[in-house]
């Protein structure tokens, strides 16, 4: 949930701050992507505590999603961000062979 473009806490739901650095440049279909995987890993666990290691098991398998989405070509860093810091490897480059 948001208000001015702020996450507003809800303590009824899991919400996701999905790259708050702006490391990655997003399109709508990434974007939908990100967010459905959210919410079948999330859907897992209904009814469930969300435990420590729950909430870190959902975040890691998120992360490897993102990962798989930047590997195939789908999202790019994004080069006009404040810290490059290659957080899922580094870019791809094509071979000039």
């Amino acid at each position: 949930i948001t208000a001015n473009n702020d996450l507003v806490q809800d303590s009824e739901h899991l919400t996701l701050d999905l790259d708050p650095d702006n490391e990655f440049i997003w399109n709508e279909l990434v974007l939908a992507k990100v967010q459905k995987r959210f919410a079948t890993l999330v859907g897992e666990y209904s009814g469930k505590e969300l435990t420590d290691y729950n909430l870190r098991k959902i975040g890691s398998d998120l992360e490897g999603t993102i990962r798989q989405l930047l590997q195939a070509g789908e999202l790019k860093y994004n080069p006009d961000c404040r810290v490059l810091n290659f957080s899922m490897g580094l870019p791809r480059t094509k071979d000039l062979l």
